[in-house]
């Protein structure tokens, strides 16, 4: 465990440094003021729209390239929660020419009835590509399918940790977890 603390912290110092216009960039599009009703129910004065940099091409494109940086090379398969980290792990798929596999929140109850689409994951390595981390709820709910589906889930890599715990609460879960961003104090002023 001491190594993987190690490695998050070169990940965290070295992703950030490396490319300080792209984040800027990222926050400047997804950064919203105002008073939001988080997922986790917490009120917030700020927002993190990921579809505002998702939705730009160039911006998307770039963003996964920096993604396919933090995905281990054992990687078999990604995975991405419906709907919102679908467009990057998309995209992420396209830079690195490795499939990917869609995490339902709930199944359907026609069709298939699956919790993961696009393929079976059983005995595969999966990095899971999430866009913003606040509790790490989501990422934990999906890591739980990955696991159920028989998936070796490797990583976690998210776009932006809104710097609340949800990294923390991951890696204490027991995953390998690391964000491209997190939000600082000087980015919300």
């Amino acid at each position: 465990m001491e190594r993987v603390e190690q490695q998050h912290a070169s990940h965290d110092t070295s992703v950030e440094a490396q490319d300080q216009t792209l984040r800027a960039e990222v926050l400047a599009a997804a950064v919203l003021r105002g008073q939001f009703t988080l997922r986790s129910g917490k009120i917030s004065s700020y927002y993190v729209d990921k579809y505002r940099f998702q939705v730009r091409p160039q911006l998307l494109r770039r963003v996964a390239a920096r993604l396919a940086d933090l995905v281990p090379a054992q990687t078999q398969v990604l995975a991405g929660v419906e709907l919102g980290a679908v467009p990057l792990v998309t995209a992420v798929s396209l830079h690195t020419g490795l499939p990917f596999v869609i995490v339902r929140k709930g199944a359907k109850e026609y069709g298939t009835a699956n919790l993961i689409e696009g393929g079976d994951i059983a005995g595969r390595a999966v990095t899971l590509v999430e866009d913003v981390c606040t509790t790490g709820g989501a990422a934990l709910a999906a890591a739980e399918k990955i696991a159920r589906a028989g998936g070796r889930l490797l990583r976690i890599v998210t776009v932006i940790d809104r710097g609340e715990g949800g990294i923390d609460r991951e890696r204490a879960a027991g995953y390998d977890a690391v964000a491209l961003f997190t939000l600082s104090p000087e980015d919300l002023a």
